[in-house]
């Protein structure tokens, strides 16, 4: 960001012009993606209600494997979940807010791009591969948590939440809008807490941790990860609190790793 008349240096209000452009290009593609989802509704419902259905992918798989494995008798139990609206226009309103989210979750690899474009200039050349690379490790461990929440851990919180009632005279009919805010939360939560490799990697270069550490607690942290997963995973389901655990401790050790590289 350089300007003749001030040094070579850009003044505060071209930083300003900058960012103010930056914004503009930024809500221009969100928008753009969040129409498109919007126009496309009955694929973009069909993804997102998927886990909400007794004969969800995740669950033939799963029974595939334990078929392939000799256990031929597994097999889940089918259930039928009914979402209902509530509101007169909250199917409308549920419908365009989770465009905008979806919008801007598609167009996130160009926010980080415009977002890195604005501040590489102020960074020297080492800091700039570096930023770029843990950006980079960033998106990609949030894009693997968002699919381990779709395919693993909100199936199994639907179906067991879903399903569950204190009596036989009461039917579960949930809500869309807490379908939906539920869906969100947890899926935002698994691509936070799968920056774990990255959140270590940067305690490493502070010296605050090290991989000694790390290996040391190993299996305190496989407790805290085991008791975690049984929270997030409610029921008597063996077999779910395995497939949440195994994926989470996996994160521990890739940081274990990651943290021996950056010390």
């Amino acid at each position: 960001m350089k300007n003749s008349e001030n040094n070579g240096m850009m003044t505060f209000g071209g930083h300003l012009e900058v960012l103010r452009q930056m914004i503009f290009r930024i809500l221009g593609v969100s928008s753009l993606f969040a129409i498109i989802v919007f126009c496309f509704k009955d694929t973009t419902w069909n993804i997102l209600l998927a886990p909400s259905e007794w004969n969800f992918v995740s669950y033939t798989f799963t029974e595939h494997i334990m078929h392939m494995l000799g256990l031929h008798n597994f097999h889940f139990d089918e259930f039928h979940v009914k979402l209902i609206a509530t509101d007169l226009s909250s199917q409308f309103m549920t419908h365009l807010s989770t465009s905008i989210y979806l919008g801007l979750l598609i167009s996130s690899p160009y926010i980080l791009y415009e977002l890195f474009h604005f501040v590489s200039p102020a960074l020297f050349e080492n800091e700039r591969k570096y930023s770029a690379k843990v950006i980079c490790a960033v998106y990609f461990l949030f894009i693997i948590g968002i699919l381990i929440s779709y395919y693993m851990l909100f199936p199994i919180s639907f179906r067991f939440l879903g399903t569950y009632s204190v009596s036989n005279r009461i039917e579960s009919t949930i809500t869309l809008d807490s379908y939906v805010s539920t869906f969100i939360t947890m899926t935002l939560l698994m691509g936070v807490v799968f920056q774990l490799p990255v959140i270590s990697f940067v305690l490493g270069k502070m010296g605050i941790i090290n991989a000694t550490i790390l290996s040391k607690y190993r299996k305190h942290a496989f407790i805290i990860i085991l008791t975690i997963a049984a929270i997030i995973t409610p029921g008597q389901d063996i077999l779910s609190l395995i497939l949440v655990t195994l994926p989470l401790y996996l994160l521990y050790e890739i940081s274990i790793r990651v943290v021996k590289k950056a010390c």
